[in-house]
């Protein structure tokens, strides 16, 4: 089974194309919500208290403004931060994928070339959209500040450093149907070409 990395920044959509790949029956393995699960497991849990203090969980539930407000004003806290989770992620995607059927799943996280994952992927697909769209659709999703906003952005790749990488580039500037459409051109090629 193949593994197709999926990524794009922040706003940029990457989430809905991954919906819509799950619509049309691939597997799909959101690095990004797993990893949250992940944070509460009690080792890394502890762990992750111990690098941002007790104030990284609130009520028992992750803070994540606590956590972004800290680790994306500090490059050293996010690095160590991202050395506790992505390797129990690593772990956790691999026993997750023995279970998976088809010719090919998507494994979507927002820093796959940054973090060096899309080595272990056979192809990618990087979502991109505009950055004024991209930030409006943070602010309506995430009820943040632009300077968080673009905080958390200036923490990834540009795009057209990500795009030399990218096997696959989907543009998702124009609406849901263009985007579809798209998804179906890209889904009909890698069937075509793993099987």
């Amino acid at each position: 089974m193949k593994i197709i990395g999926l990524t794009g920044g922040i706003g940029s959509g990457k989430s809905t194309v991954a919906r819509m790949f799950d619509e049309m029956g691939v597997a799909v393995f959101i690095a990004d919500e797993e990893a949250k699960k992940i944070m509460h497991q009690k080792e890394i849990k502890k762990r992750i208290i111990g690098l941002l203090g007790e104030e990284a969980f609130n009520n028992k539930e992750l803070n994540k403004k606590y956590i972004a407000d800290k680790v994306f004003k500090d490059s050293s806290l996010l690095k160590e931060l991202n050395a506790i989770v992505h390797p129990a992620v690593a772990l956790h995607f691999s026993e997750w994928m023995q279970n998976q059927k088809g010719v090919y799943i998507i494994k979507e996280a927002a820093i796959l070339f940054e973090n060096g994952g899309y080595k272990n992927c056979d192809k990618t697909i990087l979502v991109k959209a505009n950055k004024k769209l991209r930030l409006n659709r943070v602010l309506k999703r995430d009820k943040s500040s632009i300077a968080e906003i673009e905080a958390r952005m200036n923490n990834q790749w540009t795009d057209a450093k990500k795009e030399k990488l990218a096997d696959f580039i989907i543009e998702n500037n124009q609406g849901i149907p263009e985007l579809k459409l798209q998804v179906e051109s890209i889904h009909q090629i890698l069937v075509k070409c793993l099987s």
